[in-house]
């Protein structure tokens, strides 16, 4: 896929969602994935923070696992060692997610193929925060 093809596709992901599952976020003010969960709030998603550690983050209920979440999600945005993801790719599929975006620095080559046989669209090593800004959506 061309860089373009790539930047029209996680467009029309960025655009066509409205929530986000966001597994492994911190409730510390200074870690990225808390500040990429605070931009996307505030860009007007509908977060769903993940990390069995917490009980709020960012003032919202937090979940233990994917499944625990009450509504249909999206995205599941992923903030886990490599080696860690395809246990959560497993329960995107099972959710019915439509997409599992690995954050950067985040590849696992097995849980991609096992999400794209289930039909997810794949985003891995790239910051959701930086496509959407680059994208001009926030």
């Amino acid at each position: 896929m061309t860089i373009s093809g790539l930047n029209q596709n996680i467009s029309g992901m960025l655009q066509n969602s409205n929530t986000i599952a966001v597994v492994g976020i911190s409730d510390k003010a200074h870690r990225p994935s808390y500040q990429i969960a605070l931009y996307l709030k505030q860009a007007g998603y509908t977060l769903f923070p993940v990390n069995p550690n917490y009980e709020t983050v960012l003032g919202m209920p937090c979940y233990k696992h994917l499944q625990d979440i009450p509504q249909p999600v999206d995205i599941v945005d992923v903030f886990r060692r490599p080696e860690e993801v395809l246990p959560i790719a497993e329960q995107a599929i099972a959710i019915g997610a439509k997409v599992l975006w690995l954050q950067s620095g985040i590849i696992n080559h097995d849980a991609a193929r096992l999400a794209q046989q289930a039909g997810l669209q794949v985003v891995m090593d790239r910051c959701i925060k930086v496509e959407h800004r680059l994208l001009g959506l926030g």
